[in-house]
């Protein structure tokens, strides 16, 4: 796959991709960023950007991983410890999905986060940030946004500043990112720092067909084993011939089809025996014309889903 077919694939906004075009064309190692607050267990909805991730190392980009302690503290997500705590579960989580350990910079926000020139670039942000602005940013991310703390008016600015001072060229996270990083595109010129391109990852469905979350309890953990996953999908939404807002289609879309050359439905032969997709298009086609159940569809997703958790599994214990 080309390098460009390769950073775009699956992703639903790069902002833009006339600065991509002249990133890659001026520096042969660019590099990019994700940050993950850590708060609870890591879904699938987190290795949407972790694929982007190893797709951008596939392209050639040096990759860092913000582990964003200091940002779940403030977003009420636990006390500092208990957050820390979360973070070096989750480290170990995206190194078991295929980050490379030799080329994964993992950074925790408290080594840099708390020192005087991270803090008055933070100080001064807010100087040029309304607080209508900071709220609107956080509105997707935040918990409790009915009535926020002051503290998570900070965090938006504070992930400006992330990248900022780590000083990469691409910042990569979920369309629900948005918001914050148009903040850093717009304020970190006025602080003599550049504007980062953004690489937005589309919002994976849950299970229930609404979107996928830890508190909705609604997503695949990595740590589910195989009667785990069994179990969810059979009560998952998935509607037969419709590939509209269908979570298990999703599944292959975004998780399984960029890992596996062809996908093998075993079914009985008084069903038509096993059927064999080479793609995602051909599977979707399948489903539509009634030719895949959706039973069919769930059972195979179960199977190669098992297939990439295994080695999550096997690092966590």
């Amino acid at each position: 796959m080309e390098k460009m077919d390769l950073i775009k694939r699956n992703v639903q906004e790069i902002v833009t991709e006339e600065e991509l075009t002249k990133l890659l064309e001026t520096k042969e190692h660019p590099s990019a960023y994700t940050g993950y607050e850590p708060s609870g267990k890591i879904h699938m909805g987190h290795v949407l950007t972790v694929n982007k991730l190893l797709d951008l190392q596939k392209a050639g980009f040096e990759i860092t991983v913000l582990l964003a302690d200091v940002h779940a503290y403030l977003n009420q997500k636990g006390t500092m410890e208990e957050v820390r705590k979360t973070a070096d579960y989750n480290k170990e989580c995206f190194l078991a999905l295929g980050l490379d350990p030799e080329k994964t910079n993992f950074v925790y926000g408290s080594d840099f986060q708390l020192s005087p020139e991270y803090m008055l670039n933070v100080l001064k942000l807010t100087q040029a940030t309304s607080l209508n602005r900071a709220k609107r940013s956080m509105d997707e991310v935040g918990r409790k946004m009915e009535d926020p703390k002051v503290s998570q008016m900070v965090y938006p600015i504070m992930q400006a500043v992330d990248i900022a001072l780590l000083g990469v060229d691409v910042a990569v996270g979920g369309i629900d990112q948005r918001k914050i990083h148009m903040l850093a595109r717009e304020g970190l010129p006025g602080l003599g720092f550049k504007a980062p391109l953004c690489i937005h990852t589309p919002i994976l469905l849950g299970l229930d067909g609404t979107k996928m979350s830890s508190s909705n309890e609604n997503y695949i953990s990595v740590d589910d084993d195989e009667a785990a996953l069994k179990k969810k999908f059979k009560k998952a939404f998935c509607p037969a011939e419709d590939i509209e807002n269908n979570p298990v289609l999703e599944l292959f879309k975004y998780h399984i089809t960029p890992r596996y050359d062809e996908m093998v439905f075993e079914r009985p032969e008084k069903f038509g025996g096993d059927l064999v997709c080479k793609s995602y298009a051909e599977l979707e086609k399948v489903f539509a014309d009634g030719s895949l159940h959706p039973m069919d569809l769930k059972n195979g997703a179960a199977k190669y889903l098992n297939e990439i958790l295994e080695p999550v599994r096997a690092v966590l214990g």
